[in-house]
């Protein structure tokens, strides 16, 4: 999976379509992320001990990892590419071939 945790993507399908947000969590074996604000559901919970509250919880819920792009900073949403120099590497924007 080429997204890590942090990045600034935009959502290109499902009912958040156009939201830029950042990856709070990803899951590379079910190749599922889950997003700051995207895909949230409604979660009722019930009181658990004296000090917890229960009541209605806002939980963001992962979505596939191919519906989204990564935003470069120059030249908007792209995809990753990937360059070696000197035995290291490291991904690269492949619009304008910048760092990502």
């Amino acid at each position: 999976m080429r997204l890590k945790n942090g990045d600034k993507v935009v959502v290109v399908t499902g009912k958040d379509k156009g939201k830029q947000s950042r990856i709070a969590h990803v899951y590379p074996t079910k190749n599922k992320i889950i997003v700051e604000g995207v895909a949230t559901a409604r979660r009722h919970t019930k009181p658990r001990g004296q000090t917890m509250q229960g009541g209605i919880i806002d939980k963001d819920m992962p979505i596939d990892a191919s519906n989204v792009m990564i935003l470069c900073e120059s030249c908007g949403p792209t995809r990753i590419g990937y360059e070696t120099k000197d035995g290291s590497k490291r991904r690269i924007c492949k619009k304008c071939g910048g760092d990502l």
